[in-house]
């Protein structure tokens, strides 16, 4: 197993993120449903978008690789800086996880990977930094969400499966199944995903990137 050095970058040069994002047309149902204002796809795309955008200016992070079967999100975040990869299993999330997993390990057999969620409008590439930071000190670890049953980071060092069981009450699971759970305080950018109005509130409050908050605004102003 490679270390990781200072900062909590891979000796080959950095972790690499997985981004899995379902196609936008079904992307936060949930939320939209709560607004009551219809299919949101501008609004997933925008997490998205913020998302990616804080993680490839995290000075811990090599590459972003998005999978993705949506080409509008494909092409999107492709501009940003992200690789977009087909969703090729097809057979949910954890797979489409596992997937992303591979491809960067196809082209960097050591490098460190780490699975994060699309939907983190409020990201700030200091906190991942330390969240990453701490994560180094495990083969896997894992960042338990804002409301603390989920899971918003799942990281893998050189040489460890990321073996993702997101989903329902995916902290359990990834305790259960050895990966060490990330203890940080004030990290509340990294563990906050957008399921629900309040957690979009929540999320505004902490300070969203632009593209969130332009269409947050849209949003407000159809109700």
């Amino acid at each position: 197993m490679r270390s990781l050095g200072e900062g909590g970058c891979a000796d080959a040069g950095g972790w690499s993120l997985v981004v899995p994002l379902k196609p936008l047309s079904r992307a936060k149902s949930r939320l939209a449903r709560e607004a009551g204002a219809g299919p949101t796809p501008g609004l997933a795309l925008a997490f998205a978008q913020d998302t990616v955008a804080a993680a490839l200016a995290c000075p811990a992070v090599r590459d972003v690789v998005v999978v993705t079967d949506d080409p509008l999100a494909g092409a999107e975040l492709g501009a940003l800086g992200a690789r977009a990869v087909r969703d090729e299993p097809g057979s949910g999330l954890n797979a489409a996880l596992a997937h992303g997993a591979r491809v960067v390990r196809q082209v960097r057999p050591e490098a460190a990977v780490a699975a994060l969620n699309a939907d983190l409008p409020a990201l700030r590439p200091t906190e991942l930094a330390r969240v990453l930071r701490a994560a180094a000190g495990s083969p896997r670890a894992f960042l338990a969400d804002a409301a603390g049953v989920g899971t918003t980071l799942l990281c893998a060092l050189p040489g460890t499966e990321l073996a993702p069981a997101f989903g329902a009450l995916s902290r359990a699971r990834h305790r259960d199944s050895g990966a060490a759970e990330i203890p940080l305080a004030d990290v509340d950018s990294v563990r906050r995903d957008v399921d629900t109005v309040e957690d979009l509130h929540a999320a505004l409050a902490l300070g969203v990137g632009p593209r969130t908050a332009a269409a947050a605004a849209l949003l407000a102003a159809a109700d």
